[in-house]
């Protein structure tokens, strides 16, 4: 039995024999996968920023070896294959899959025989630059990928993608991945179950309903519109960086139960987490095979021209500022306000064919009687928002036979651009707020609602809240306003009795005060201190 090889360019022959392929298949075997080994001798660092792998990407496709596994003949598997037989489609050619869990939940490598499977060297491994969330390595080729783990242990236990969120710097590198052709998926491993934890929605990544295992659907998905993409639509996404957000965008486009623009730019289209059995993968194809290069949608890019949130906030000072990308925006309402403001723009949105752009701001989640959305100038590219404080609330539920739906202390509002022939992925701009906090509003005639009282003790009553963002106290605090609503002072009580303070935060007697954030706790769950002034003599 003889077997038919492509020919390869030298410069792909190089790159055979830097990391080999791993086996081509003769007719009616196994066909598998190639694979590029990552050395460190292909890392530079940029400065003080990431390592990049330069002239690193995907073996080129053999034309003698099938789209997908022969042994698939489902709908699906029979409509990419075409595609790709016929032209219409680019195949894998140059596609890297990076599996960051160590084939704990990955792609088997007769899939799809010409996806190139990234490897890491042994002594990539021992740093463990090839495990958990991707960002020590930027990729400049088409890169898609997966890592089926989270931090499961202690008080910092959490999802990778919330601990993105959370952690210095994190947003920052998910969206140099998101404008530089990588996309990665990954489970919300009890981030997302009764209870939405995560503090943020954005499109940097793809997270699946579930625990290991349940990235598979949108892995395999997510591969085969990359592969359905023309080769003059693929060299126009990879140009401009957009082949993250078109990506999210066609598998929110197509998610079931999304069939109308109006759909699309709803919340039904925008979760935080996706069930699995939500994708469509077969309409994600059509569209990915019928996007032509001068239909490809923008990237939408926000900056905050305005805004009352603050640096310091609440009794521990801390920042509201979670995080600000071009296409996520996150905020955390600290302050005891009843309303905040922020004003929006999305001018540096720029279309990659230069076409006229129009946009919509929508509230994705949240009460519409509490979030008040004005946009400005013709063609809406700034937005003035108001939102008033939201208490815990519950989503619809995912599932139409379930009985109650997602608990969650998030407001989302989404942005999206529309270029004449298709909308953008959204850009979100996100609030949550600490909830945690038993907080009480009372609405005054011919005035805001003014906060009438905090209970604090998250941990006395067994509240969960994240140590990376807030923090609880063992005391209530009951505010006084004189006739005119000025703050005169307010009333805490703790375990030891009550505490008179005036307006200035100061007792009314005795020492002054001062706040410590203690993080050294038993659990590592943050307590807010008080510390008292020593008396002078």
């Amino acid at each position: 039995m003889s077997c038919a090889f492509a020919e390869l360019s030298r410069r792909d022959i190089r790159r055979v024999f830097q990391a080999a392929l791993v086996s081509i298949g003769c007719a009616g075997s196994a066909l598998s996968a190639g694979e590029l080994t990552l050395t460190p001798g292909d890392l530079t660092r940029l400065g003080s920023g990431p390592m990049i792998a330069r002239e690193f990407e995907g073996l080129a496709a053999d034309p003698a070896l099938p789209a997908i596994e022969r042994a698939d003949e489902s709908d699906l598997a029979r409509q990419l294959r075409g595609l790709v037989a016929r032209g219409v489609s680019q195949g894998f050619d140059r596609i890297l899959y990076d599996n960051r869990d160590r084939d704990h939940s990955t792609l088997g490598p007769s899939r799809f025989p010409n996806l190139t499977f990234l490897r890491y060297a042994p002594d990539l491994v021992a740093a463990g630059i090839d495990y958990g969330l991707a960002g020590p390595v930027l990729i400049p080729g088409l890169v898609f990928g997966n890592s089926s783990t989270a931090m499961t242990s202690g008080a910092d236990a959490r999802s990778l993608v919330r601990h993105a969120m959370t952690a210095p710097g994190g947003a920052a590198r998910a969206y140099r991945d998101y404008i530089s052709n990588s996309i990665y998926i990954y489970p919300e491993h009890r981030d997302h179950d009764a209870v939405d934890l995560y503090p943020a929605n954005w499109p940097y990544t793809i997270v699946s309903q579930g625990s290991s295992g349940s990235d598979y659907p949108f892995m395999d998905a997510v591969a085969m519109t990359l592969a359905a993409f023309p080769a003059d639509t693929r060299a126009t996404l990879m140009a401009h960086g957009l082949i993250a957000p078109t990506v999210q965008m066609i598998m929110r486009r197509n998610l079931q139960g999304v069939k109308t623009r109006a759909e699309y730019l709803s919340a039904i289209a925008h979760p935080t987490v996706f069930a699995g059995e939500r994708l469509r993968p077969g309409r994600m194809v059509g569209q990915a095979a019928a996007m032509r290069p001068e239909e490809v949608p923008p990237q939408v890019r926000l900056r905050v021209v305005a805004e009352d949130f603050g640096q310091s906030a609440g009794l521990a000072g801390l920042d509201e500022h979670l995080f600000t990308t071009p296409s996520a925006i996150a905020r955390i309402w600290r302050g005891p306000a009843w309303q905040r403001q922020m004003t929006v723009s999305a001018d540096s949105t720029l279309d990659p064919n230069g076409n006229a752009l129009t946009f919509d701001w929508v509230l994705l989640r949240g009460d519409p009687a509490k979030v008040r959305i004005e946009p400005q100038g013709q063609d809406g590219r700034s937005a003035r928002i108001t939102l008033n404080w939201h208490d815990p609330f519950v989503l619809p539920p995912r599932d139409p036979q379930a009985e109650q739906g997602l608990e969650t202390s998030r407001v989302d509002i989404g942005v999206f651009a529309w270029n004449g022939y298709s909308d953008s992925a959204p850009a979100l701009i996100s609030i949550s707020f600490p909830t945690h906090q038993n907080r009480v509003y009372e609405t005054v005639q011919g005035a805001a609602p003014r906060l009438v009282s905090v209970d604090y003790d998250a941990r006395g009553r067994g509240a969960y809240y994240d140590p990376r963002l807030h923090w609880s106290a063992p005391w209530r605090d009951r505010f006084s306003y004189a006739p005119d609503g000025a703050l005169t002072g307010w009333t805490r009580t703790t375990v030891d009795g009550q505490e008179d303070y005036g307006a200035s935060g100061q007792p009314v007697q005795g020492p002054e005060i001062s706040y410590r954030l203690n993080r050294g706790t038993e659990d590592g769950a943050p307590v807010l201190d008080i510390l008292r002034e020593a008396a002078e003599n």
